[in-house]
């Protein structure tokens, strides 16, 4: 099997993942050495699909809903919370299932994208919100581009963050950028599937770990990753190999206090809970197959320049199944667009969110 992680990403919002029902699943992600975010509000809980969600918000207005990628948290929408707030929105971000306060089942089954869009539609229900614009990175953009299909009435708008919605099967293909990845078994998507494997690695040394996946140039720098050979780990993107590295050649742009923050709390929650999203990927097919392709609600992609993975190409031809979709280019950033660039970020998001639903 053949399958890139921007293919990867974007087929949660083409195909389904099937639910498997559990009445009351053992927690295994455990969140009582975790603390809750700093430069966040105080966070509430929500009974939302069988899981106990800590969700983070301020403001009042149109609300947006932030979801967040691997291996990250509600935290990685800090910049964005205050921003979105101050400018009169609805700010929320769940740390979501298998991540941080919120923690997570111990059947790994219990990760699809069926129970990840089931999981926001329990939090509006306890929140008293009937639809909301959704705002997704990286994973978190494959549940949000999977909401207008699995849940339109609850949709007011969606944004996808480097991660663009997938393009339907039936329509003909688009010229893309080729991917500078070259595809082998080694590819990380396939190395986080055995169970324990990329646990060993990443949570070895939690600081190294992320000492290496939030950081900028390195990988995160096309013009000096195309150079790289075709069979190092860099190109492959072997991750778990290049983390197991003793030395980094990377660029740490975030603050102690921050890097601290993910580092102890994953310390805590180890890997797992965010690892199992990929594993259930294979389920792929039986939810959303059924469900309309055309997004019927006011769409913003935001793509950044040096992003190896999810290109700004990748979102090449979406305009040919959504009618209400503008883009922006975030350039001289890598994949954590929202913490490397949030200034530009926010004001891209408060311009939009201002013109599509300010007045509603």
């Amino acid at each position: 099997m053949n399958i890139s992680r921007r293919t990867f990403l974007q087929s949660t919002a083409l195909t389904g993942l099937a639910a498997v029902a559990s009445s009351s699943p053992a927690w295994a992600v455990d969140t009582s050495g975790v603390k809750p975010a700093p430069f966040m509000p105080k966070p509430s809980y929500v009974e939302t699909n069988g899981i106990r969600m800590a969700v983070y918000e301020r403001g009042s207005g149109v609300p947006i809903v932030f979801c967040h990628g691997f291996p990250e948290l509600a935290f990685s929408w800090r910049h964005q919370i205050k921003a979105l707030s101050g400018a009169g929105f609805h700010a929320i971000a769940p740390d979501q299932r298998g991540y941080g306060l919120t923690g997570g089942p111990e059947d790994p089954t219990l990760y699809t994208m069926k129970h990840l869009c089931d999981d926001l539609v329990g939090m509006l229900d306890a929140k008293g919100i009937e639809k909301a614009v959704f705002c997704g990175h990286d994973w978190g953009g494959g549940v949000v581009w999977s909401m207008p299909r699995l849940h339109p009435d609850r949709c007011l708008g969606i944004i996808g963050v480097n991660t663009p919605a997938s393009r339907p099967p039936h329509l003909p293909p688009v010229e893309r950028e080729k991917s500078l990845i070259i595809q082998s078994s080694n590819y990380y998507v396939y190395t986080f599937m055995k169970p324990g494997q990329a646990e060993a690695v990443l949570e070895k040394d939690v600081r190294h770990s992320f000492n290496f996946m939030l950081s900028r140039g390195g990988i995160w720098d096309k013009e000096e990753f195309v150079k790289l050979p075709e069979d190092s780990p860099e190109r492959q993107l072997d991750l778990l190999a290049m983390i197991a590295r003793e030395k980094l050649n990377v660029i740490n742009f975030l603050p102690e206090e921050v890097m601290q923050y993910f580092t102890d709390t994953f310390t805590a929650t180890g890997f797992t809970g965010g690892l199992n999203w990929y594993r259930n990927a294979a389920k792929m097919g039986a939810i959303l197959k059924d469900t309309p392709w055309k997004i019927e609600v006011p769409c913003l992609y935001v793509g950044a320049e040096h992003d190896v993975i999810l290109p700004p190409s990748s979102s090449n031809g979406m305009e040919d199944f959504i009618d209400d979709l503008e883009k922006y280019t975030v350039m001289d950033c890598g994949h954590w667009t929202q913490q490397e660039k949030p200034e530009e970020l926010n004001k891209v998001l408060i311009e939009w969110m201002s013109k599509k639903f300010a007045k509603k």
